[in-house]
This record gives C-alpha cells, structure tokens and sequence, in this order.
C-alpha cells in the first residue's frame, strides 16, 4: 500500500503535497491564492515600542545544573541593543544570579513578567521573548496531537507538587500571544528541550518554506507500515484491524491540527524560533570557550553577520550552524501563516 500524490513542478502558486527529506515527511505548500481567516494579516513595522524580556535560568548547586543560561541573556541583550534598536531601560531580565528577589526567575516572577511585556500593546509595537534553560513535557490529551503539553521550569519548579511548577505551553500562549492585537509583533526564541510547540503556534515551516502538516503524515506512515507487516505475513484480520485503527487515528490527529488552528491562530505578528523539536533535547554548549545554549548562539551569530535574511534562509542558517555537532534541529512557527521571504524584522 502506498499514497500517492503528484507534483506541479512548473505552478509553484498551487498548492502541493511535497515529499521532502526531512524525516520523509510530506509537506503542504500553500498557494498565496488561498484566502484563510488570515490571508489579510497586518503585520508590524516594528517602529513602535519595542520591549524584551530575557529569562536565563541555569539551577545553580542542583542535579541538573547549566552552564550558559545566563551568558546566553547577556549575549542576546547586547544583540537586541547592537543591531534591532531595544533599550535596556524597556528589557526585564530575569537570571538566578541576581539578588533582588523580583528579578529571580521563579513561577510567579516569570508569568508577571510575560504579563508587563505585552500589557497595552499596540499595532507596530515590536516585544521580544527570549527563554534559555531547562524544558520538559506533561502528559495532556486534550488538545495535543502526541497528547503532551510542552514546558518550561521556573527554578523553583522543585517547591510545587508533581507538574505544578512547570508553565505549560497553554499558560505561555494565553499569557504572551492572546492579549496582542493585530499588528503587533512578538517574537520569542525558546533554547530549551522540547519547545518545537512549546508557544503552541499553529502553523510550522521546513527549511524548505513549506508548511508543515507532520502529525497527520506522521500517523499515516507509521499505520501503514503497521498495516504492510501484517499484509506480508499473511495475517490479513491483523491488518484490517490496523487499517479500521489508522483510519480512527488520522480522524483524530485531523481533528486535533484543525482545532488547534481555530483555537491557536491570531492576526498579531507572532514568530517563534525553538531550539529543537518537541521530541528532541536542546544543547548547553560551548563555543568560542564560552557556555552557551546552542541555539542562542547560533541564532545570534547568523544575524550578526547577516542582518538581512528571510525567515526562510535564517531557519536554515541556524541549522547550518548547528548541523555538523549536534542533533536537535530549530523550528519555526507562527501565529498565522507567512511569507517566507520576507526579511526577518524585530
């Protein structure tokens, strides 16, 4: 059994099923003819206020200790100031280094913290969200096609109850993309584990532009290969029964994407970089001698040498950075659906 699907190689204004070498994935590439509930979002100029909040945590004398947390606030501090305009006066700075209790990045700390960056925002307002430190995942099958709730831990995640301490990635939605009007931008950067969807951001994009459709592909393949053994060892009520199973599975994981678009979408400018996908772990680096979240150092090095570059060419930039000494591969997703050659602004 295979799908079958064909390609228009000479109408790249149609939209296609592609099959790309990104884990086998096939990918769908949407025509700019579509008209969606957000073909016609205003997108910032990014001349108006511009805020940032910097959250650098590395769990000092525990078990789980980082290293470049913190370094990583400082470098992408410098970056915002040097090459995007931001004010240090406009920056909260949240790293467990400090001594004056409101600047600890702890639960309640972070969420007033994500609360002051987009109090009273505007259209052209540019905020900027950046998080390093450690990230997990919460078993949740509501709204989550791999029926998890991605996380961040605050460094006093240890004093609450199982999971409590944790911010899932629901909480970070309601609290950073909901209240922004349209037109505003906000762009986060999570050097975390597991923050492939930890925004949960509804539409994701491959290196290669197109809009990811994973998790409907994703089920479809590992049912058929489920389906194709049974077949071929002759056990065909086994592979009935497989195929009346997939077909459940892909009504739900469809149903699931279909939700998580109408729920999750917004007309604000949201963009964000995570440092890995939801199944992977994101690297505490050296580089350069220095401790450092791999993903903040690459996305601030590419940016630094080259300011003026598409969202497209920046996502594979990173990567290329990252490519040859480690395993975790940045995502890119937003709150609606992009040009992806337009140039990255902040």
């Amino acid at each position: 059994m295979v799908f079958q699907h064909q390609q228009q190689d000479n109408d790249v204004d149609e939209n296609q099923l592609i099959d790309q070498p990104e884990n086998g994935q096939l990918f769908l590439k949407v025509s700019s003819k579509v008209q969606g509930p957000n073909a016609n979002v205003k997108l910032s100029n990014c001349e108006g206020r511009k805020r940032a909040l910097l959250i650098g945590i590395n769990y000092f004398n525990t078990e789980n200790q980082l290293d470049g947390c913190i370094n990583d606030v400082h470098n992408v501090k410098d970056f915002l100031m040097t090459l995007y305009g931001f004010k240090e006066e406009d920056m909260v700075i949240l790293t467990d280094d400090q001594q004056e209790p409101r600047f600890i990045p702890t639960r309640s700390n972070i969420i007033a913290a994500m609360q002051w960056l987009v109090r009273d925002a505007e259209e052209n307002d540019s905020f900027f969200f950046h998080y390093s430190g450690h990230g997990g995942f919460v078993e949740d099958h509501d709204d989550e096609a791999d029926g998890y709730d991605e996380t961040i831990y605050p460094v006093d995640h240890a004093e609450y109850e199982g999971s409590d301490g944790q911010i899932k990635d629901d909480d970070i939605h309601d609290l950073l993309v909901r209240p922004l009007p349209e037109g505003c931008r906000l762009t986060c950067i999570f050097d975390s584990c597991h923050s492939g969807t930890v925004l949960d951001l509804p539409y994701t994009y491959s290196t290669k532009g197109t809009l990811k459709e994973q998790n409907l592909y994703k089920t479809a393949g590992q049912g058929l290969l489920e389906i194709g053994m049974a077949y071929a060892g002759g056990d065909r009520e086994a592979a009935l029964s497989s195929l009346m199973s997939l077909g459940q599975k892909l009504f739900r994981s469809r149903d699931t994407e279909e939700e998580n678009r109408r729920e999750n979408s917004s007309k604000a400018d949201v963009i964000m970089f995570s440092g890995c996908k939801d199944d992977q772990t994101s690297a505490d680096a050296q580089e350069a001698g220095k401790a450092t979240g791999a993903m903040s150092y690459a996305f601030t090095t590419t940016l630094r040498e080259n300011p003026h570059q598409t969202y497209q060419e920046l996502l594979n930039s990173v990567r290329d950075i990252l490519r040859d000494r480690y395993s975790q591969r940045p995502q890119l997703s937003c709150s609606h659906p992009i040009n992806v050659d337009d140039l990255f602004v902040c």
